[in-house]
């Protein structure tokens, strides 16, 4: 959990002038394809782990380390994505029962961690001043980013790292068979 937040933590500060440079070239739409980056780090910390409160402890650390390593969005927004995420994947494991690791539902929980921190977003950069039409476009456009993005791409990071034999020890090598 510490590795994948501390990696987190360097990827967002590099990926935050990618962020910049595709708002200045399509707004907040273009900006939105992207999101889904910014949530894999927890959603792998639970598919490899697979243990109630995973999502907690990864998305707070991953917190912290963005605070150290400073953010373009301030401490402020690194810890409200990151409880907002962690909200929204626990839940998800939760309603599974924690039974349920396959890609639809890693998809479905990386679709399901944009929609309260967009709203959460929305207030704390102004996003509200955009209009309902680019609001709409960005959320949609924001969950198929986290679909793909973070629960598709969860899967497939994970079962690579489990190919490698580095799994062996967690929870993901007692359930899967790749």
């Amino acid at each position: 959990m510490a590795m994948l937040a501390t990696a987190n933590g360097a990827m967002t500060f590099y990926l935050s002038v990618v962020n910049k440079t595709l708002n200045s070239l399509g707004g907040p739409i273009a900006t939105s394809t992207i999101v889904g980056l910014y949530m894999v780090y927890g959603l792998l910390a639970y598919y490899i782990i697979r243990k109630p409160g995973t999502a907690v402890i990864t998305y707070a650390f991953g917190a912290l380390v963005q605070s150290f390593m400073g953010t373009a969005y301030g401490f402020m927004s690194a810890i409200a994505a990151a409880l907002c995420y962690m909200i929204a994947a626990e839940l998800v494991f939760a309603l599974l029962r924690h039974k349920a690791w396959n890609v639809g539902a890693l998809m479905l929980a990386g679709g399901a961690m944009v929609p309260l921190w967009f709203i959460v977003a929305a207030y704390m950069f102004g996003y509200t001043s955009w209009g309902w039409q680019v609001l709409a476009i960005a959320l949609v456009v924001r969950v198929i980013s986290g679909v793909l993005l973070c629960g598709l791409l969860t899967k497939w990071l994970g079962d690579a790292l489990g190919r490698t034999g580095l799994l062996r020890r967690y929870a993901w090598s007692r359930d899967e068979r790749v």
